[in-house]
């Protein structure tokens, strides 16, 4: 690992809740590993009339309140490389006094004219704040790194539009477009399982693969995001992004080796081919709903800050083919939602049933599991004990509790990454585009829907599984949602 890079970090959202509850705890525990160390300061900027020593005991409790021992003169010595500065996005002069307290740092702890800033506020003010770090000149004379959070826009046009506006001051190399979901253990194990191990390489096919399954379950509603909600809907919130990241990991060919460019070259490959669904095909493979109110829930319609006539989705299912890599064609179904009946994160790899001479016995399936559990089994089928016929099994890669105590959180993952210039796991904007031709698709048919007065939007009961229209999207009688 490299040691103690000089950078002076601009959190633009310093006082929010990811800030909170994932870089300042992210950034200690590199702090702790030496990868910022000395010559490191970070900025916080808010709206808010916060002082330096507040934002600093913000900073200690957030890492009381993620670490069960801590030595306290590391996290203080930790917490005195932290200032704030109040600031209105949309005000000039405070770009300029932002700029002052960045050199002022920069020749405080000798970091070499390193910037790094991370966009940790409301999607709406990302490019007001990339059009300003242009024009006032905010960029250091050393490397200059931009980390965005999503949403990337909220259609094709508006994404173009922000890249137009980022890209005035940072190269595509210098521009990391985050999705914590390419930071997660198991997520990060979908290429080794694939290529390492011939035993999956050799049917990673479309002559043995059925079909490809990924569910992402959410147990809670949208709870107090009624109002970002229904600017958003489940697909542009979990599928433009965590389900396609997941999904081209799954369908890519191989690169020709692990490193950042020729990862991105194959991914590019593969979305070249990606299939845009028609409006025929969006109505057979896709299904949307809303859920409904309970005795101890209330429907998405009654939400606080969400229209009582709502057409916004919590809950999207489709499909998605591509017509090259080593699934070309084979349907790689997805769905995502909320108030399911658990948080479940999990990718279902159906294998096609063989004939064999003991009669009927079920494909064999590789499911990876995200969360809330890390592993890996393959469903296999053996000779039962006492009684004739077959029985199922699960071969399973699983993790001890002292193999899991040190998985890193994503974010430390990722932040690492961008300390270091490795874009492996960040979206460049080729890859972004056509996730949002494909995601545009599908809404322009819905509103078209909604416009015709002919839309009923299903409704599903909370903590079950999705609306049963959702087991209706395959391409076969045979198919259907390995978990239920």
């Amino acid at each position: 690992m490299m040691k103690n890079i000089p950078v002076v970090m601009i959190i633009f959202g310093g006082s929010g809740d990811l800030a909170h509850r994932k870089l300042y705890p992210a950034l200690f525990n590199l702090y702790e590993q030496g990868l910022i160390h000395d010559n490191f300061a970070v900025i916080g900027t808010a709206r808010r009339p916060w002082s330096h020593e507040y934002l600093r005991g913000q900073v200690s409790d957030a890492i009381h309140e993620t670490h069960d021992e801590v030595d306290e003169n590391d996290v203080k010595d930790f917490a005195s490389h932290f200032y704030y500065q109040s600031h209105d996005v949309t005000n000039v002069e405070h770009y300029v006094t932002l700029k002052e307290l960045a050199q002022d740092l920069d020749d405080r702890y000798c970091a070499q004219g390193n910037r790094l800033f991370y966009m940790a506020m409301a999607p709406r003010f990302f490019g007001t704040i990339a059009t300003h770090i242009n024009d006032q000149h905010l960029t250091g004379s050393g490397f200059n790194r931009i980390v965005v959070e999503k949403p990337f826009g909220r259609d094709l046009a508006s994404a173009e539009e922000l890249n137009k506006q980022i890209t005035a001051s940072f190269k595509e190399d210098e521009i990391f477009r985050i999705d914590h979901y390419l930071g997660k253990e198991m997520v990060q194990n979908i290429l080794p399982l694939r290529f390492t191990n011939p035993l999956i390489k050799n049917i990673w096919n479309s002559d043995n693969i059925k079909n490809i399954q990924v569910t992402l379950a959410e147990r809670l509603g949208v709870e107090a995001r009624g109002g970002y909600y229904e600017t958003s809907g489940a697909l542009r919130d979990m599928v433009q992004n965590h389900i396609f990241q997941i999904i081209t990991l799954l369908a890519m060919p191989e690169p020709e080796n692990i490193s950042a460019d020729n990862i991105h070259k194959a991914k590019q490959e593969l979305l070249d081919s990606l299939i845009i669904p028609d409006a025929e095909e969006i109505k057979k493979h896709f299904v949307r709903g809303q859920y409904a109110g309970s005795d101890t829930t209330f429907a998405y319609k009654q939400e606080p800050n969400v229209d009582e006539n709502s057409t916004t989705e919590t809950f999207a299912a489709g499909e998605v083919k591509f017509t090259k890599g080593p699934i070309a064609g084979v349907p790689i179904y997805f769905r995502t939602g909320k108030e399911f009946k658990e948080k479940k994160n999990r990718i279902d790899i159906v294998l096609k049933h063989i004939n064999n001479p003991y009669g009927r016995a079920h494909s064999n399936n590789i499911t990876i599991e995200i969360d809330p559990k890390s592993e890996i089994y393959i469903t296999i089928n053996g000779k039962r004990i006492s009684e004739p016929g077959i029985r199922r099994e699960n071969l399973e890669y699983t993790f001890s509790k002292e193999e899991l105590s040190q998985v890193p959180d994503g974010y430390e993952r990722l932040l690492h990454d961008v300390f270091v210039n490795d874009s492996t796991n960040f979206t460049h904007w080729s890859e972004l585009k056509r996730y949002w031709e494909y995601i545009d698709a599908i809404e322009d048919a819905w509103k078209q829907e909604n416009e015709s007065g002919n839309v009923d939007i299903p409704q599903y009961l909370p903590y079950r599984m999705g609306p049963k229209e959702a087991n209706h999207i395959f391409e076969s009688a045979t198919e259907h949602w390995i978990y239920e």
